[in-house]
């Protein structure tokens, strides 16, 4: 079907007359437009969720050294999103400030997911895997901010719904892509050490999706200069006082001792190495926060340190919500295939005819809660105005805790479709509600470096679930990846309840549509 023209948002030359209260409202075709390129970002990110455990198994992977394999998604987010948020709040050329990163992270991220399903040893494929998930943050963390910069308060929860849709939509094709391929006649099995035909050309397909769903984002949108952004800017005033310099070196000393002791306690212990990471990430905040002190000079480090630190009490609060919600998602992620193919399919060897259809159903599981949750975008906005973003996201995440719950009692493995209900539900939301609490309480010349900072709350639980899953699971369950849905299921709960401690913003006053 052909789409209408892609109307411009008003510009400072257009449009100056006419300032408002807040920016005007956007047409839905144009919130379409924005948004589209969510499509292929989330191709990309389904693809590495569904098949990288897979990839790592077959390329000689031992079940406790997946998750330590995963620590590249959330390292590189962790270490990226804010130094993007920050120069995006910064850039303004020919393409605006935000869709420059779009497009380049678009092609770094074609490019290595034609690279990942071609690694011939462990090692190749663990390095390709940081510079795929480095290169989708640099084009996804300025979509979060995009929504920020041209809708109003009362949009920002249809636009981020609408980035659920596209997410959910994307993430169906990619999930099932191995699985249609292996019902088209294409070879899901390979020689040991071999990745499948039917993987290799999912990715491939993935690579021309993901770069041509933000390349139409990139030619069908423009932005608001600076000066109509700013003058739009309905957000209240951070309260930032200076940095005290002595108290911010005790906390930098403080985390780097902590830091110190847990490496220690870890290596005489002989715990397991993987809980290095969370010493290392200690250590790595005090050293900035200690770096940030000494020096005088603003610079980009200080000037993130210094916004990580004057945060609003809305971020903080929602840092809580986001480390349960995203806890639960990591666990389902490292161990939805070991779980599925284990448990329902009855087989834990990478190299078996079971394990390798139960690898497959668990992309049809993932195409399934996908699905699901493009149909929950579009009832979230219905859910907001009746109920508000706080009970609304608490409602979708237990729907979620109830999905991942039933994983331990359902056995028939059709019936793990209906658990994705949930699932969905939960996901839509946790991409969608938050942003919109979040992004009422930010000033546009902040967009970019918080929702870069919000993605530390993001991060942390993906480096805790890393390090500390394979060790409980090993400990407590027997090594029984089933069990990581029970932990991801508890952890939603808490989620939900803690989502009622976040204040929502009072509605502003708004122009007319665009």
């Amino acid at each position: 079907m052909a789409q209408p023209p892609a109307a411009a948002p008003p510009t400072s030359k257009d449009h100056a007359p006419r300032m408002t209260a807040t920016k005007p409202r956007l047409t839905f075709w144009q919130i379409w437009n924005m948004c589209f390129g969510f499509l292929g970002i989330q191709f990309g990110f389904a693809l590495q969720n569904a098949n990288v455990s897979r990839i790592f198994q077959t390329l000689g992977a031992e079940m406790d050294q997946i998750p330590l394999l995963w620590i590249a998604a959330p390292l590189t987010g962790l270490i990226v999103q804010p130094i993007v948020g920050y120069c995006s709040d910064r850039t303004w050329t020919r393409l605006g400030r935000r869709r420059p990163y779009f497009l380049f992270g678009a092609v770094f991220a074609s490019l290595a997911l034609l690279v990942m399903p071609n690694s011939p040893v462990l090692w190749i494929a663990a390095g390709t895997l940081w510079i795929l998930d480095a290169s989708i943050n640099v084009s996804m963390e300025p979509f979060r901010a995009f929504v920020g910069d041209q809708l109003p308060p009362s949009q920002r929860p249809a636009g981020f719904a609408m980035q659920s849709f596209f997410i959910g939509a994307g993430s169906i094709v990619a999930s099932l892509l191995p699985w249609l391929l292996a019902h088209a006649g294409v070879a899901n099995t390979a020689a040991p050490g071999e990745i499948p035909d039917t993987v290799k050309y999912a990715f491939y397909a993935g690579a021309a999706v993901l770069f041509a769903a933000i390349a139409w984002t990139v030619a069908s949108t423009r932005e608001y200069p600076p000066e109509v952004l700013h003058a739009h800017d309905t957000a209240p005033p951070l309260r930032r006082a200076p940095l005290d310099r002595a108290r911010a070196q005790r906390q930098a000393l403080a985390w780097l001792g902590a830091g110190a002791a847990g490496a220690t306690v870890v290596a005489v212990g002989g715990f397991d190495p993987q809980l290095h990471i969370l010493s290392g990430v200690a250590a790595a905040y005090g050293a900035a926060l200690l770096a940030s002190a000494r020096w005088r000079a603003r610079n980009m480090l200080t000037t993130i340190v210094g916004d990580l630190q004057a945060m609003p009490e809305a971020m903080r609060r929602l840092a809580v919500v986001q480390f349960f919600s995203w806890f639960a998602l990591f666990a389902m992620w490292i161990y939805a295939g070991p779980a599925v193919a284990a448990t329902h399919f009855g087989s834990a060897d990478p190299q078996s005819a079971a394990y390798n259809a139960g690898a497959n159903w668990v992309g049809v599981l993932f195409a399934a809660y996908n699905g699901f949750a493009a149909l929950a975008a579009i009832a979230i906005p219905w859910m907001v105005r009746r109920l508000g973003l706080r009970w609304s996201h608490l409602i979708n995440v237990w729907l979620g805790a109830a999905g991942l719950g039933s994983f331990l009692l359902v056995r028939d493995p059709q019936w793990l479709l209906l658990s994705m209900v949930g699932v969905g539900f939960a996901w839509a939301s946790i991409l969608s509600l938050p942003y919109a609490l979040l992004s009422d309480s930010l000033p546009a010349d902040k967009m970019g470096v918080y929702m870069g900072i919000f993605n530390f709350f993001i991060v942390v639980p993906q480096l805790v679930a890393a390090s500390v899953l394979g060790l409980l699971l090993r400990l407590a369950f027997g090594n029984q990846p089933i069990m990581a849905f029970a932990i991801g299921a508890a952890a939603l709960v808490v989620a939900g309840l803690c989502v009622l401690r976040v204040a929502e913003a009072a509605p502003a006053a708004e122009g007319r549509p665009a």
